[in-house]
């Protein structure tokens, strides 16, 4: 059967991803090969918190609490990144460039974390080689300090360069289109090393963490490769002063209440995530969900945040408030929450997919909301564009691994208190370390509504405030 060529041009823009991403200054082969930093972004990550997590803990047999404090060692790194923003807002070369010196020094910084990290677990596991008190800590530790430093560098002066090269109504679009290729290279990048790594050794640890970072390398050279235009600046222009990162950040603050919207992010970034590494466990454990069953729901969360994504671009294209869109998702969120709890009572796993769903919903709203609105702060001063998204990912990327480290710590004491029988005969049950985090979730997220009523009540007594343009599924963000 042959497809007419007609039934292509027929076809509405906003049904093919990020097909209207592009713009004269910045066309879609040069969009697709600057996203290649977030792939060397995403494999970082992955090795980080999925691979030598396992491997740290199950092969090497180190002890799980060290284990937790290495991988929480780059999140330390994360509230810096709207100081690295703002450092690349102001940077002065005598060719003018911003970003790129920016993304090549995140670049050596994440791959002399790799390159150093495989050897730095080996003493780290005990080689009985070296007999130095704490080297294998120190070593390890400076290896995810350096990785970690280099990938918020990476991705903040990166984001920052593409939203400089797009013009207005594009940003978004290729901001989004990013961060889907960040997920990408962490879900390959994920696949490979997995692959690689399934007859494990020494020697093959070695070799695979050194082999990525070379391809972190070579996929951040060819990603910054001609992305910036040389100006010129004359020597006069380099020494004129330049804003202190207090005014900026001052300016930041005053201009649309970005303060609030930050605080915003955090907190409801706390909420949606804690339940990040008990979803599963809590219907394998207390469910009674087969591997397989429990599996899918990370399908069905994500089914969940594509719902999440498609209304937020109906609502934003009807003209519907930013801030009242993220009201939606948060009290989404609360009810999803609370089938996940009343799932275990009433034995009921339709209830539990049912609230697995709503969490990917609300988190889908609420993320499209606050991308959005941060993009949008912005407007005055000497605030730039790496200001305002070092600032919101410094938030998001902060809330994220103090929240994955807080559910399970959580849930880990409790159920030790309970088991233990210092919280009463009638709570020694299995579910209730989880349960105590489920209810901690749902009381964030009505402070992050306390701390949303403002935004929400100045945006509408505010007329001078624009309305969103029309976005299609192309604009969703990670």
């Amino acid at each position: 059967m042959i497809i007419p060529k007609s039934m292509f041009r027929t076809l509405n823009a906003n049904w093919l991803p990020f097909a209207d991403a592009a713009s004269e200054g910045l066309p879609l082969r040069q969009i697709l090969r600057l996203s290649l930093f977030q792939v060397s972004v995403g494999m970082a990550t992955v090795l980080l918190l999925g691979t030598l997590n396992r491997v740290m803990i199950v092969e090497m047999s180190l002890a799980a609490s060290i284990v937790a404090i290495m991988i929480a060692l780059p999140v330390l790194i994360a509230p810096f990144r709207a100081l690295l923003g703002f450092k690349s807002d102001t940077y002065r070369s005598a060719i003018g460039w911003k970003r790129i010196p920016f993304l090549w020094f995140g670049t050596l910084w994440q791959f002399g974390g790799l390159a150093v990290m495989p050897f730095a677990l080996i003493v780290l596991s005990g080689d009985n080689v070296h007999d130095v008190p704490f080297a294998g800590e120190v070593l390890a530790a400076l290896a995810f300090l350096m990785t970690g430093l280099g990938l918020h560098m990476t991705q903040t002066a990166g984001i920052a360069l593409a939203a400089d090269r797009a013009d207005a109504q594009t940003r978004p679009r290729v901001v989004a289109l990013l961060y889907v290729t960040f997920l990408a290279g962490m879900a390959v990048s994920a696949l490979v090393v997995g692959w690689l790594l399934r007859d494990f050794s020494e020697l093959q640890l070695i070799q695979v963490v050194q082999g990525c970072a070379v391809a972190t390398l070579a996929l951040n050279i060819v990603a910054l490769w001609k992305q910036e235009k040389v100006r010129p600046m004359t020597r006069e222009e380099r020494a004129a002063p330049r804003p202190s990162f207090r005014e900026a950040w001052a300016d930041y603050m005053g201009g649309g209440q970005a303060g609030r919207l930050l605080a915003v992010v955090f907190v409801g970034g706390l909420a949606f995530n804690m339940q990040d590494v008990l979803l599963e466990p809590y219907g394998g454990e207390i469910m009674g969900l087969s591997v397989a069953a429990t599996t899918t729901l990370t399908a069905v969360w994500a089914c969940g945040a594509l719902a999440g994504f498609w209304l937020a671009a109906r609502w934003l294209g009807q003209g519907t408030d930013h801030f009242r869109m993220a009201a939606r998702g948060i009290l989404i969120g609360i009810v999803a929450f609370s089938a996940v709890i009343f799932a275990a009572p009433l034995g009921s796993g339709g209830v539990f997919y049912v609230g697995a769903f709503g969490i990917g919903l609300g988190m889908g709203l609420f993320a499209v909301a606050t991308l959005t609105a941060a993009m949008d702060m912005p407007k005055r001063g000497v605030v730039g564009g790496g200001l305002a998204l070092g600032a919101w990912g410094a938030a998001q990327a902060t809330a994220a691994g103090l929240a994955v480290a807080l559910g399970g710590g959580i849930r880990d004491s409790v159920q030790a208190l309970a088991n233990a029988g210092h919280l009463g005969t009638g709570l020694m049950t299995p579910d209730i370390g989880y349960s105590v985090v489920y209810h901690i979730e749902i009381g964030l997220l009505f402070l992050t509504l306390v701390i949303l009523g403002p935004l929400v009540r100045t945006r509408i007594l505010d007329t001078s405030q624009t309305r969103s343009s029309r976005i299609g599924l192309a604009d969703f963000p990670t």
